[in-house]
């Protein structure tokens, strides 16, 4: 029994959702740090508020990907979980730029990007459960493409209302300007509406006719085999203790550097460091706890979900570095863009100043044109991995990426940062999509949810890293100009971009489906 191929709008249905999602994310990474600063927030610790996003991704993923792999209700497996999210979501769209105080906004934002979680998740083993796997970087490319123009229309919807509607982009000081408010309802509705309009013209296979498809390849059954039985109990025990030792040792050194005082006789404030050290120490606990449960002969979705992070298959391994580098130039981008364009290139600091307003307005156009071309592109990408391979075209397009975010820091004028975001697109575009095209290959269809959902952790540890380091290094050692972070962040997707030669496989990818 195989997979059926479905034609192009039968994809494009399917994948449609991901123009709501991405218009939810996009409003959320171009003007987070924007509410954050008009109410008050310091530069230094926007990074440590902005955890909020991925610590529940963190959370979210892996236990709503667990679930939607045993999930079967009328409305099928995963569709449930995509409108849940989108109804949650667009709620928390509502609320956001309404935040009356900063912490009123960090708790929205926490429960936005979990909302927009459950919804995201099962889209990718969507592709996984519906798609033969000739045709999944097709499917892979259509969500890649829908998130591009999503993002594109979501990020500039702050600059169109107030260019071309005339609606504020000032307000009192502590008030989000109408056209951040008039963004974000716009969002909210169009992200439930796209979520319907997969839930309602999109099918799923039933839980017995996937069983069928796995019975019938036999090595994606050997490589389900591979993962169940790959870690062995005094191992998985051994790592937790390593894991809880380093944990330990760095929250001494984190209080210890927070008991300092500095040139002025001030404390430092670098507490952000504890979610780091402290979560390296909860995570060895689980891996420590859950080898003696093993031990005793306890299995249950607690046991599984801990013990099959140390079961990934060797691609997924490797992807893992190539993620972690990626995404902690992307959050170093969403995080301190806005306060690099402000302050570095147009010299404005004060939220409540036309400049400051103008330059926060053309961030978000720079986040619009970065997804459009990752739009424009996601269906080159493919092409080009067809004629060459899937590993160097992901490297060049992580260098591209690289080098734009680099190059901020020498502009000065609005076309340059535009051309800067060009390299970006590409990265965005192929961050998107040619990794789950070489993982999904990898993965058994039993998991495929979990698994993409543990593969988000590569999405969401280095925001959490950035989120907690990147506050410290501005601060300490970049003077608190975050136009620096950018260049970090370059560096770290050109290294990136340069661990992917390194991962086996040399599967290029098929468009002749």
């Amino acid at each position: 029994m195989e997979k059926r191929r479905l034609s192009f709008w039968e994809i494009w249905n399917m994948s449609f959702g991901f123009l709501g999602i991405q218009f939810g994310f996009a409003l959320q990474n171009a003007n987070t740090s924007r509410i954050f600063d008009t109410l008050g927030a310091e530069v230094d610790k926007i990074g440590l508020y902005w955890l909020a996003a991925p610590l529940t991704g963190l959370i979210i993923q892996p236990i709503v990907g667990y679930f939607s792999d045993r999930t079967w209700t009328k409305l099928g497996r995963r569709r449930p979980y995509f409108l849940v999210g989108a109804i949650l979501s667009s709620l928390a769209l509502l609320v956001m730029p309404n935040s009356p105080t900063l912490w009123v906004a960090i708790g929205t934002l926490w429960i936005m990007d979990s909302s927009i979680n459950i919804s995201m998740e099962p889209f990718r083993a969507f592709v996984g459960d519906n798609l033969p796997e000739k045709q999944r970087t097709l499917g892979f490319a259509m969500q890649s493409f829908f998130i591009g123009l999503g993002a594109v229309v979501g990020s500039a919807l702050p600059y169109v209302f107030t260019n071309w509607f005339g609606i504020s982009n000032t307000a009192p000081e502590g008030v989000i300007p109408e056209s951040v408010k008039w963004s974000f309802y716009i969002g909210g509705v169009c992200f439930l509406l796209a979520v319907l309009w997969t839930v309602f013209n999109s099918k799923e296979y039933s839980p017995e006719e996937l069983q069928a498809f796995e019975e019938k390849h036999e090595e994606t059954k050997s490589n389900q085999n591979d993962v169940n039985h790959g870690v062995t109990i005094p191992r998985q025990f051994g790592i937790g203790i390593v894991l809880l030792i380093i944990g330990g040792l760095f929250s001494v050194y984190v209080h210890h550097i927070n008991s300092k005082v500095n040139e002025n006789g001030e404390a430092n404030q670098h507490k952000e460091l504890y979610i780091l050290s402290i979560g390296l120490v909860v995570v060895g606990f689980l891996f420590s706890l859950v080898s003696q449960l093993r031990k005793k002969g306890t299995r249950n979705g607690f046991t599984v979900i801990v013990t099959d992070l140390l079961n990934m298959p060797k691609t997924m391994k490797q992807l893992a570095w190539v993620q972690f580098f990626s995404w902690f130039a992307l959050f170093a981008m969403w995080i301190y863009t806005t306060n690099s364009v402000t302050g570095h290139v147009f010299g404005a600091t004060d939220p409540k100043s036309k400049l400051y307003n103008d330059a926060a307005d053309w961030v978000t156009v720079m986040f619009a044109l970065y997804n459009g071309v990752a739009a424009a592109v996601a269906f080159l990408l493919p092409v080009l991995a067809k004629r060459t391979s899937n590993k160097f075209t992901h490297m060049l397009a992580l260098v591209a990426g690289g080098f734009g975010l680099i190059s901020i820091y020498f502009l000065s004028d609005k076309v340059g940062l535009l051309l800067a975001m060009v390299g970006v697109g590409i990265a965005w575009a192929s961050i998107l999509s040619i990794p789950y095209a070489m993982l999904s290959g990898s993965l058994p269809s039993a998991k495929m949810g979990y698994y993409m959902g543990v593969f988000n952790f590569f999405v969401v540890i280095p925001q959490i890293v950035a989120g907690t380091i990147l506050g410290f290094l501005v601060k300490e050692f970049f003077n608190s100009e975050p136009v620096y972070a950018l260049i970090v962040g370059g560096c770290s997707m050109i290294l990136a971009g340069l661990l992917t030669l390194g991962v086996s496989t040399n599967k290029k990818i098929d468009i002749n489906e």
